[in-house]
């Protein structure tokens, strides 16, 4: 019996095909479970496979050859993900399960996430705090990042820092950017958020905001060598992705003194039709010396959010560089993104 080319192709080079600009997914079986990605917003727009022949189905669709795409395979009835034996590729999702991706042939992720044997490494240190005005009671765990260098430096708070530790290899990423002097050597501390309470803290909260301020600044400025603020206006940075992206941004605006250099990956500035109060700030032209990055993918549910807001800075005198690239909604992409972001407010 003749094997048809489709499967030919996806037994050698894996899942899915890819051929200039164009994916195939392939499947085989009796019958064909859905296709669900960044491109068509996952569990709520599954995609029916094409039946090519007897126990034979596929789903193709064009991709910028820069793309970047996280996948799987879903049977709506159980509402469950199926394993896609053609691809070896797999990635932790955030959400309790794992995705496949692949890259398009113009797109390779960052080597910046690589341990050298030549770059020297910060100390990253662990540590308890209060949580004080949040929502829950007791300690929460921070972690902060020593560079190797023994001059003062800036701080880089980082909302959802455990993500970006762990997933995002930021401490790594940092150390190679010191290491080649793409950017000056920083400190940072990375905050565990609040769990099912992480809406309540990063939806422009100044109960975060007076946690930062009273607990967290303290003990980065007893444990790490820190430049005096009080000398070096704006000379600490903040970051955060989706809601900390936001949370990031709305800590620029209340503590410019502080946190002159705010990074939003995908950030959320809009939701059921009503903005956060830091686009009501913006609006306002409160703390406009503040230097903003943003950035956001094609594939993400809040492109259309963070484009409109290009407008609303540029037109109220707000210095902000923007970028979307050929992505969706996930550490993978803001890891590549950081690179460029830090480079863009650490740079020297």
């Amino acid at each position: 019996m003749k094997i048809h080319p489709l499967i030919e192709k996806a037994k050698e080079h894996g899942n899915p095909i890819i051929e200039g600009n164009q994916v195939t997914f392939v499947w085989q079986g009796k019958t064909a479970p859905r296709l669900i990605d960044d491109v068509h917003g996952w569990e709520e727009h599954p995609q029916k496979m094409t039946r090519i022949e007897k126990g034979l189905w596929a789903y193709s669709m064009e991709l910028p050859t820069t793309a970047y795409l996280e996948y799987s395979f879903y049977e709506p009835h159980t509402k469950k993900r199926v394993k896609d034996p053609l691809n070896g590729n797999t990635i932790y999702n955030g959400l309790g399960s794992d995705n496949y991706f692949f890259y398009m042939p113009d797109h390779s992720p960052t080597t910046l996430t690589e341990r050298r044997k030549n770059v020297r490494h910060g100390k990253v240190t662990h540590h308890q705090v209060e949580t004080w005005m949040l929502a829950d009671d007791g300690q929460r765990d921070v972690y902060l990042y020593r560079p190797p260098v023994k001059e003062p430096v800036p701080l880089l708070i980082v909302y959802d820092g455990m993500d970006y530790l762990e997933r995002g290899k930021l401490n790594i990423i940092v150390d190679n950017l010191i290491h080649e002097k793409r950017i000056q050597p920083i400190a940072m501390a990375f905050l565990q958020n609040g769990g099912d309470h992480r809406g309540v803290e990063y939806a422009c909260s100044d109960a975060t905001i007076m946690w930062l301020d009273n607990i967290i600044l303290p003990l980065a400025r007893k444990k790490l060598n820190l430049l005096d603020t009080a000398n070096n206006h704006g000379a600490y940075g903040v970051l955060g992705a989706s809601f900390g992206g936001l949370m990031s941004v709305y800590t620029g605006l209340r503590m410019p003194e502080i946190f002159g250099k705010v990074i939003s990956q995908s950030g959320v500035f809009e939701s059921e039709g009503r903005d956060f109060a830091a686009v009501d700030f913006i609006r306002a032209k409160q703390s406009r010396e503040i230097k903003i990055w943003m950035d956001v993918g094609h594939f993400d549910w809040l492109l259309e959010d963070n484009r409109r807001l290009q407008p609303i800075l540029q037109g109220n005198g707000y210095e902000v560089t923007y970028r979307e690239f050929s992505g969706g909604h996930n550490y993978t992409c803001w890891r590549n993104e950081l690179g460029m972001a830090l480079k863009e407010v650490f740079g020297k």
